[in-house]
């Protein structure tokens, strides 16, 4: 069954088509990548699913009611969860606080002074942040965590609302390569344990290879590849716009 369904978005911008009659699924406990090169439109397309743009024409369902033009905020309490290419966390709280928050706000929760913020989902947001592998650094402030640590938080930050769909735009941006690859590593893991649908755009090819189930390409605002990522790394009119825009894919295959 599919927990994302995108029909037929298109979005123009002056005269320049940012998104060209787009339509693609991401079903529960599937890991979608959303590639392409700069100005393809994944960021346009992203940010339709997530509510920030209202599309021209086409449609955005989320487990089965549509959500086209609704505002993020009312797209996030249909159960959606979502990380940013610059790590969006509370630096002056600590890890377990951020978590618990998020759990107080996706709950639509409110507290007093006879029960402050910090009696509520102490347990669970503990629980959660040790999932992520974030344990031993609960108590420190969102501050002073190693930019891979925050990536973490961020994470379990997003997965607080029990979400059954996960957008993430650019989770590995400004990691190392190890940090790259344990990273969406454990998203993979947590979508297939949670049987979360998750949909992500990333620029390393390596992350984006090794571990989605299923790759989709944009270029210059239409779908031109989707489909497992050996058939898509294979695709001649793939290889071809990476081969324009810094020989992404060939690279991969060991041939800079």
């Amino acid at each position: 069954m599919s927990v994302l369904t995108v029909r037929s978005l298109s979005k123009s911008y002056g005269g320049v088509r940012a998104l060209d009659d787009v339509s693609f699924s991401v079903a529960a406990g599937e890991l979608l990548a959303l590639i392409g090169p700069n100005g393809a439109g994944k960021s346009t397309c992203f940010n339709i699913v997530n509510g920030q743009i209202r599309p021209d024409a086409g449609h955005v369902w989320i487990g089965g009611r549509e959500v086209t033009g609704l505002a993020p905020r009312r797209i996030a309490r249909l159960g959606v969860g979502r990380t940013f290419q610059i790590a969006a966390v509370f630096g002056s709280m600590t890890a377990v606080e951020n978590v618990q928050m998020a759990m107080i706000a996706a709950r639509g929760q409110s507290f007093g002074l006879w029960r402050p913020a910090a009696a509520h989902h102490r347990q669970a947001a503990l629980e959660l942040l040790g999932r992520v592998g974030m344990a031993e650094l609960a108590e420190r402030p969102a501050a002073t965590l190693a930019y891979g640590d925050v990536k973490r938080l961020e994470l379990a930050v997003a997965l607080a609302g029990e979400p059954v769909l996960l957008l993430m735009d650019e989770p590995t941006a400004g990691m190392g390569a190890g940090e790259r690859g344990a990273l969406i590593a454990l998203v993979r893991e947590l979508v297939t344990e949670r049987r979360l649908a998750a949909l992500f755009t990333e620029h390393s090819m390596d992350v984006v290879f090794a571990h989605a189930d299923r790759v989709i390409v944009l270029a210059r605002g239409k779908l031109i590849a989707d489909g497992s990522a050996d058939a898509v790394r294979a695709d001649p009119q793939v290889r071809a716009v990476y081969l324009g825009s810094g020989a992404a894919m060939a690279e991969e295959d060991g041939h800079p």
